[in-house]
Parts: C-alpha cells; sequence; structure tokens
C-alpha cells in the first residue's frame, strides 16, 4: 500500500497505513485452531474447536455450524472492567460483536460442506487499544481454517469437499481531523468524526459495513473514499493472512506475489 501524500498521524502512520500486524498461529496447543492476532497494541487470542455433531435444531439437516463469541479480560483497557459472568448478564456490545464476527466467519463457510459439524469461534481481547472487532475477524479466519483442516485430518470431513469458499479479513476506516485514515487506534476512533467497520471477502466483496457519523453528516464522496481506502486495507491483510497459512493463495491474494514474508508460526496439527 502506498502513502498518502499527507502527514504523518499521531503514531507517525500515513493515513492509508495499517498499524504493525503479527499473526501467530498454534498460540494454544489444545485447540483445533489458534491465533493470536496483533493490530498494533490491539491484542486478541482467536481460538477455533471443531466438535462432531451439531445443535439439536440442525439435526438431521445435514449441514453443519459455525457460531462465535467475544469478550474482553478484566484489564484489556486502561482501567479494569468487571467481567461479564460476575455480573450475571452479558452486555450488548458483546452480544452484537459475537454476532457480527459468527456472521462474518459464516459468510464464507459452506455448511453443508462441513456437514454435522460445529465450529465454535472464541475471540478474547487481551489488550485494548481500538479495533478489536476487526483485529478479531482477521484472526478468526486463520484459525477457522486451521480448525478445518484438523477435523478433516480426523475423518470428520467428508472426502473432497471443501467446507471454506473464500477468506474474510476487517478493517476500521474513519476521519480524523476531517481526513479518512486506515485503521483506527484508540486514540483516533475516541475523537473520530466518522467511524466505520468494514468486512470483506478475499476477492474484494463486502460482507458488512457499519458506519457512523459522530456528529457532522458526512457527504456520499466521502463515504466512497473511506470504502476504496477499507478494500485496499482488507486485501493487505488478507495477504498477511495467506502468509500466515504458508503463503497459500486465499481470496485471490497470493502472499508471495505481495512481497510479504511466511509466518514463522508451527504448521497446522
Amino acid at each position: 500500500m502506498t502513502n498518502a501524500a499527507d502527514g504523518p498521524r499521531h503514531d507517525g502512520r500515513q493515513p492509508d497505513q495499517l498499524r504493525e500486524i503479527r499473526i501467530t498461529r498454534g498460540w494454544l496447543d489444545h485447540a483445533e485452531g489458534s491465533v493470536l492476532i496483533e493490530f498494533g497494541k490491539t491484542r486478541v487470542l482467536c481460538v477455533a474447536s471443531f466438535s462432531e455433531g451439531v445443535p439439536r435444531w440442525r439435526k438431521g439437516s445435514g449441514l453443519g455450524w459455525a457460531t462465535a463469541e467475544y469478550a474482553m479480560l478484566p484489564r484489556a483497557t486502561h482501567t479494569r472492567s468487571d467481567r461479564e459472568s460476575v455480573k450475571g448478564r452479558i452486555g450488548g456490545r458483546t452480544h452484537e460483536i459475537s454476532r457480527l464476527i459468527g456472521r462474518s466467519l459464516r459468510a464464507v463457510i459452506d455448511l453443508g460442506e462441513l456437514g454435522e459439524n460445529t465450529i465454535q469461534l472464541d475471540c478474547d481481547v487481551l489488550q485494548a487499544d481500538g479495533g478489536t472487532r476487526t483485529a478479531a475477524i482477521t484472526g478468526a479466519y486463520v484459525a477457522l481454517v486451521d480448525a478445518v483442516e484438523r477435523g478433516r485430518a480426523l475423518g470428520l470431513i467428508k472426502e473432497g469437499a471443501e467446507p471454506l469458499t473464500g477468506s474474510v479479513a476487517a478493517v476500521s476506516v474513519g476521519v480524523v481531523n476531517g481526513e479518512p485514515v486506515l485503521d483506527l487506534d484508540y486514540v483516533e476512533d475516541s475523537s473520530a468524526d466518522t467511524d466505520m467497520n468494514v468486512v470483506m471477502t478475499g476477492d474484494g466483496r463486502f460482507i458488512e459495513v457499519q458506519g457512523t457519523a459522530e456528529g457532522v453528516p458526512f457527504e456520499r464522496e466521502l463515504l466512497e473514499a473511506l470504502l476504496d481506502q477499507a478494500a485496499e486495507g482488507c486485501a493487505e491483510l488478507t495477504a498477511r493472512q495467506a502468509a500466515s497459512l504458508g503463503g497459500d493463495d486465499i481470496g485471490g491474494v497470493d502472499a508471495r506475489e505481495a512481497g510479504i514474508d511466511e509466518d514463522q508460526g508451527p504448521p497446522t496439527r
């Protein structure tokens, strides 16, 4: 991604520049798929558990299921927050993000090809500095790939089946001090005039767009500029996902052609 002509942001990045991205596979020993993903100082542990069988309402359909849960550690933010399990209820924001992650991943899963198996995605924020939901989606996809391959190795996926139809990544964009910027951190997110989360497939199609004007409404021209910026960011994230998975071509982007070094994480078990 080329740098914009405009000046750097508070952390030295150009307007169209992602934070430093790190994807570490195999972060847990027991899970079928696990990834620690870092968007700058935001760190999210994404775990995919593959199990035989489906919920009761799904039995006999021949279809699989995938769902997600999102949570934050008590000290993921500047001040401690009580665990929602202690409060006895799950907050609206947590429900919203959990459902977003689940929808985003199901968009690239052929549930018929998955068969009557279930994939549970757990995304836990270890440290929050903006963009936790977009980091969770991006990391959860890599964990999902590893979990599917583990299910295949165990003989739980029928021979020749391809449950994954593509890849998915997500990034935030917004308007800060009148300028469109990519991948907002907490400082930028808390002062943005407009904030948007964009989820896309690796081949450039939109899965979800969530955008809000925090005060002054924005023009369609600005919306299109933000979407263009998000598309470039998601394309770069797709290449980084491919690199972490060994340089495979996913979603129409080859990490080697993109010039991104492959991650040295452990191979899929």
